[in-house]
This record gives structure tokens, sequence and C-alpha cells, in this order.
């Protein structure tokens, strides 16, 4: 069974989902980034593939990205890196979550057997429309068992996100604002109705909700309408401050008092 469902199946609640940027801080940090994580308890691990337009992202993940395609990051070498990880953590679930352009550069197919070949569990490329999943990733995620996992935002509609539901396999990433990646220090009362609104859906998957997780207030509210959380912007700037990945993470675990 693919390590995400299985980690699905067995934990349905309280998850979290920690999102770096391949190459960043270094070039050769990569390894290092998920052993600290693995070891430092999260639950998966979001490799973010650097793109020169990162149009979901915020200021401070387009600045990790940048650093990382300065240092030499490209994907084939990203995929490399997931691979040894792979070998020092076998049970973790790894995400590799990018923008079309380098995914269609090194070619469809070639990518999802490439990341199955390195352990990849889940792909996540947030302009990738839904009509092109249906016709031309959607068999390859079946074929080699990665499910490309879809975002939703507050202003998707109930249709799309049933469609969604349907279609779709591993979990649904729900955006908790329309807007870009960022840490924020509280969700307001209308993004709790949103929570509340798709909570009520009843969708056949769990749904982890991210963008603006920087804090146990946060983390604890997303995790009390959904599965999980995904922190990412909070993570790098730990990253950024710290001498080395394991304090990053120890950096982050207690800012969310996990």
């Amino acid at each position: 069974m693919n390590r995400l469902q299985k980690l699905l199946d067995i934990k349905k609640k309280d998850l979290l989902s920690v999102y770096f940027t391949a190459g960043f801080p270094k070039l050769d940090s990569t390894v290092e980034v998920m052993d600290a994580l693995c070891e430092g308890g999260a639950d998966m691990i979001e490799v973010g593939i650097p793109f020169s337009d990162p149009m979901a992202d915020g200021p401070v993940i387009q600045h990790s990205g940048t650093i990382a395609l300065k240092n030499g990051m490209n994907l084939r070498l990203l995929l490399d890196q997931v691979e040894e990880a792979r070998k020092r953590n076998p049970d973790t679930p790894f995400i590799a979550m990018g923008y079309i352009n380098p995914i269609m550069q090194m070619g469809e197919e070639n990518f999802f057997r490439r990341a199955k070949e390195a352990g990849v569990d889940g792909v996540i490329i947030p302009d990738l429309p839904f009509a092109n999943y249906l016709r031309d990733y959607k068999s390859l995620s079946e074929k080699y068992d990665i499910p490309v996992i879809m975002l939703i935002t507050p202003e998707t509609s109930e249709e799309r996100i049933r469609l969604i539901d349907e279609h779709c396999e591993g979990f649904i990433y729900m955006v908790s604002v329309a807007s870009t990646t960022g840490a924020r220090d509280r969700f307001t009362e209308e993004q709790v109705d949103y929570f509340r609104r798709i909570n009520n859906m009843n969708l056949r998957h769990p749904r982890l909700i991210g963008f603006g997780i920087s804090n146990k207030g946060t983390y604890d509210e997303a995790c009390r309408y959904s599965s999980g959380a995904i922190i990412g912007s909070q993570f790098i700037k730990c990253l950024e401050a710290a001498q080395t990945p394991a304090a990053a993470v120890a950096d982050l675990m207690k800012k969310i008092d996990r």
C-alpha cells in the first residue's frame, strides 16, 4: 500500500505535514532536512520543487526558491536526493510539490516513473487545471500509485470540490485563504466558517489545511476542522534562523506545542 494512504488510514486526526524547498538553505541540505523532520515528528514531508514563477507562494517561500535555484537545484537532483532520504527513512510519506512547468520539461510519465523509483508517495501541482488532471495525469497517478493531491480554496465551488473528492486520491489540500502562502497569527471568523462549511460536506477523503499556520492556535484550529495541518513558511523561517535542520525542527515543534 502507498505510504501516504497507509498513514491516512491509521491516523485520522492531528496530522502534521511540513513543507520545505529542496536545495534550501544549501544545495546538499535536502536529505539532512528530511532526516530531521522524520526524526522530529512530522507525519509527512512536502518537498518543494523550486520554480522561477511560483504564483501561489508568498515572499518567504519565493525567497527560499530563489536561493535553491541559485544553489543549482533542479527536479532531477531533487528526486535523487529524495531517493537518498528514502533509504534512510522507509516509512514517512514524501510528497513532491511544485509547478507544472518543470514536470512537463522532464516529461509527465518520466516524472512519475522517476518519482516512484525515488520513493515519492504523492504529488501536489498548484497550477494543474482539474480538466488537465483528468485528461493527462489521472492515468499516470493510478499507474504509478502516486496520488495527485488537488487544492481547494474558499472560492472553490461545491460542485468542483465533489468532483475532486470523487476523482482524486490521497487527501484534499484545503487552502485556508484565497491568497498566497505565508504565516499568520490567527484565522478570521470568515475562514473558520469556510472550515465548517467544508467539514459539513462529509467528503470521502480527509482534508489537511494549509497556508497561514504558524503557531499553536492556528495549528490546533486547523486540526479541529480537518485531519491536520500543513506548515511551510514558518518552517522556512525556522530553517533560515537555525544553525542546523534539527534545531529548526525543534523550534517549529515548540511554536506549535507538539
